[in-house]
């Protein structure tokens, strides 16, 4: 027992030192940061300016229902308006699979376009950004996986996000779905941010309550993981301290009434000032189980963050009391006279009961305790290769965090922190 946990304690040091290492050097990588248009009206007026940039013809990349339900028609009105030719691919699914975005990339060649405009999600967002680099090298997406893949710029993206958490706007990251092997993947190039991006709110108010709270849970899990990591910058902090004052102050009334706008567009600032945050200082462990959740059940991402977010929080308190404090006190949960240990844990109960108010479930109903010890190892494998992480797990940690989420069928004796377990009794 004392050689293993001497090896974790060696093993984690290791990781770590190698991670700042890293971090240093990523603070040397200029990451673009799109021009913003925000507020209600502004994917017309985003419209109106991709029109004078000349285009030979522009690929909207989004999903059905948005392209039924006429969401799409503010910015079609303007680009026509500008003499803009544009043509809509709108078949995209949960995951961006990439079957679905091979279709996409086949269908940006035969209609000759030069520029995208990602409308909707996540999934828009990445299929988007993976359509866009692959196009312009002519490589198979898998051989795209990983960072700075793709030697020729991606053609230009713009963006028009619908929901208000990706923060994919201004991120330099795609995450695609590969259904062969039931994983999930990542792009990550800084050129892939976005050039400009609108902020509409008019295009959100028609979010059903339970995307609205886990969209805004995912954007919580950004701003939190990029504060608490090991890659901070003053720029980062800055940004992951607003999104979450945005983020406590608005997220409840955009649930409870989704036709705010006021709340509307905070939230979709607090998304996209996350997205700042994380694309400098990198997300952690949550991340990590959360994507192993998409590739293996195809739960949504903000979903499967909302779950293990105060799992993960948990575990990680010793390394992050005062983080959590600081975050407390920007949350208004807690004031500047109590002492970090108190802050830290009106912080963590605050996230609870957040969740709690918005539905959020402690636990995801598809997760099986025989496919624990696979997705414990492949996330470990994602965080210690390419996180930040302010706390290190070893595999067998990481299997009893993520078996706190089991259903109650898989686990009758479900360990959870005790803060959740009374509320759920």
């Amino acid at each position: 027992m004392l050689s293993d946990l001497l090896s974790d304690s060696v093993r984690a040091a290791g990781l770590g030192a190698l991670m700042k290492c890293a971090g240093l050097v990523t603070r040397f990588i200029p990451i673009p940061q799109p021009t913003l248009l925000v507020g209600p009206g502004s994917s017309g007026r985003l419209g109106q300016a991709i029109a004078g940039f000349g285009h030979r013809k522009i690929l909207i990349v989004t999903d059905g229902i948005i392209s039924k339900l006429g969401l799409l028609r503010s910015l079609t009105d303007a680009l026509t308006a500008g003499g803009a030719n544009y043509v809509v691919f709108d078949e995209i699914t949960p995951d961006a699979p990439i079957p679905l975005i091979e279709k996409g990339i086949e269908f940006f060649r035969t209609n000759d376009c030069d520029a995208i405009v990602a409308f909707g999600g996540g999934s828009s967002m990445d299929a988007s950004k993976a359509i866009a680099v692959a196009v312009a090298n002519h490589k198979p997406l898998r051989d795209l996986a990983g960072y700075f893949k793709g030697l020729r710029s991606p053609v230009k993206i713009y963006a028009v996000p619908t929901t208000a958490g990706t923060g994919s706007e201004v991120t330099v990251a795609a995450v695609i779905s590969d259904p062969e092997a039931g994983k999930k993947m990542v792009i990550v190039d800084p050129r892939l941010v976005p050039k400009m991006a609108a902020l509409d709110p008019c295009l959100m108010t028609g979010l059903p309550p339970q995307v609205t709270a886990a969209t805004g849970i995912d954007a919580l899990t950004h701003a939190i993981e990029a504060f608490v990591g090991n890659w901070t910058t003053p720029y980062s902090d800055g940004m992951a301290l607003s999104a979450v004052g945005l983020i406590f102050e608005n997220l409840r009334t955009a649930y409870s009434d989704g036709m705010n706008l006021e709340a509307r567009e905070k939230m979709a600032l607090a998304s996209t000032y996350a997205g700042f945050a994380f694309t400098r200082a990198n997300v952690g462990y949550v991340h990590a189980i959360a994507h192993q959740f998409g590739g293996k059940y195809h739960t949504p991402h903000g979903l499967a963050n909302a779950i293990m977010l105060p799992y993960v929080l948990r575990y990680s308190l010793p390394a992050i009391t005062g983080r959590l404090a600081l975050l407390a006190v920007r949350a208004k949960v807690g004031s500047e006279d109590e002492s970090p240990e108190v802050l830290a844990e009106k912080f963590l109960a605050a996230v609870d009961q957040l969740n709690a108010d918005l539905g959020i479930p402690t636990f995801l109903a598809a997760l099986r305790e025989a496919d624990i010890p696979d997705l414990a190892k492949d996330a470990c494998w994602e965080a210690h290769t390419g996180y930040p992480v302010p706390r290190y797990m070893s595999q067998e940690v990481c299997e009893g965090i993520i078996r706190q989420a089991l259903p109650e069928a898989e686990a009758p004796a479900k360990r959870r922190p005790a803060a959740r377990r009374k509320k759920a009794e």
